[in-house]
């Protein structure tokens, strides 16, 4: 797989750096300016794209795409690295128009504007560790956000990335936010197959770190003992797919938000049932419908202020790219629900 093809270049390139005997010194100078220059192209994109939208005028709040293109933190496949470029292309590609279901323009860059992905791939090749590496991914965040109106909605990439990403929104904002987590698993386990910042543990990292107030989970339908315990551990309201009937007519009119800096929206595009999503890493049968997440997404109520849409897989998709429509779709819907 093309993932494993690049994490494993990357462990070469750093091993090729130690065995020329690079200088400690000299590898943090390099790795600093690579990071520079990646932030310093963010936020450059940032702040044009918002002086056109203040020159517009009329616009409190403007969904901005930034791709985070990272899949070596999966702990199956890691062809969720190549999904943002896709979802982009579907988002644009002409088989549809360019309204949302809300009549929202997505041509108007009033509504959605982009600034590009973190070069993770770029990053990584220098040595840059995982630590270092969620810290590019939360600045990289905060510098859209330093450029009002713009409201960042994170591509993915595997679901390690909310992690750095709501720490980033919650430090920006100056507090926790509520978040609605739509996924077939809860990934919140503490430290999955010991990796700390795997994509199956960003929830943990989220409510270790205060982050959220309220953490609701819905379309759960592969979780274990500890995901459980974990969710009880830190009050989390986990929502199952076998009692989703049960659940519906709450799920689908949710207000949340109220006394916390907002509402965060994280989909894992799994969360589908693989009938409506085939192009993902997990595959869960017995997931929610499509009509569903757009039922619970529309009625929500409160000031959604940033989002994600993780876990495509590209290299899994079906020949006409079924999935990636899914997840442009998803990204259109939610852009509906941030821009004001």
């Amino acid at each position: 797989m093309g993932g494993v093809a690049a994490g494993t270049k990357w462990i070469h390139h750093v091993r090729r750096l130690s065995a020329a005997k690079v200088s400690a010194d000299a590898l943090e100078r390099g790795q600093s300016r690579v990071i520079d220059a990646s932030l310093t192209l963010i936020r450059e994109r940032a702040k044009l794209k918002a002086e056109l939208l203040r020159a517009l005028g009329g616009v409190k709040a403007s969904a901005c795409l930034l791709g985070v293109p990272l899949g070596h933190n999966s702990s199956f496949l890691q062809g969720p690295a190549f999904a943002p470029p896709r979802i982009r292309e579907a988002i644009w590609c002409g088989s549809t128009n360019s309204s949302t279901e809300e009549g929202k323009e997505l041509n108007d860059p009033r509504v959605l504007t982009d600034v590009g992905d973190v070069p993770i791939q770029e990053i990584r090749d220098c040595g840059v560790e995982d630590e270092r590496l969620m810290n590019v991914v939360s600045e990289s965040v905060k510098t859209v956000m330093e450029e009002d109106p713009l409201r960042p909605l994170v591509l993915g990439g595997d679901h390690s990335i909310s992690y750095p990403v709501v720490r980033a929104v919650s430090e920006k904002l100056g507090g926790p936010v509520d978040i609605l987590h739509l996924d077939a698993h809860p990934d919140i386990y503490d430290a999955f197959e010991g990796n700390t910042y795997s994509h199956a543990s960003s929830f943990a990292r989220i409510m270790e770190g205060g982050y959220a107030r309220r953490l609701l989970q819905v379309g759960i339908r592969s979780i274990t003992k500890e995901g459980r315990e974990q969710g009880k551990r830190f009050g989390v309201e986990q929502y199952e797919m076998r009692t989703f009937s049960k659940d519906r007519e709450k799920l689908e009119s949710l207000k949340l938000g109220e006394g916390v800096k907002g509402v965060y929206i994280s989909v894992d595009v799994d969360c589908l049932d693989p009938a409506f999503a085939p192009g993902v890493s997990h595959i869960e049968p017995g997931g929610l419908s499509f009509r569903d997440v757009l039922n619970i997404l529309h009625n929500l109520q409160g000031n959604v202020v940033a989002g994600d849409v993780v876990e495509f897989n590209p290299q899994r998709d079906t020949v006409d790219g079924m999935t990636a429509m899914v997840a442009a779709k998803l990204v259109r819907e939610l852009t509906a629900k941030i821009s004001k």
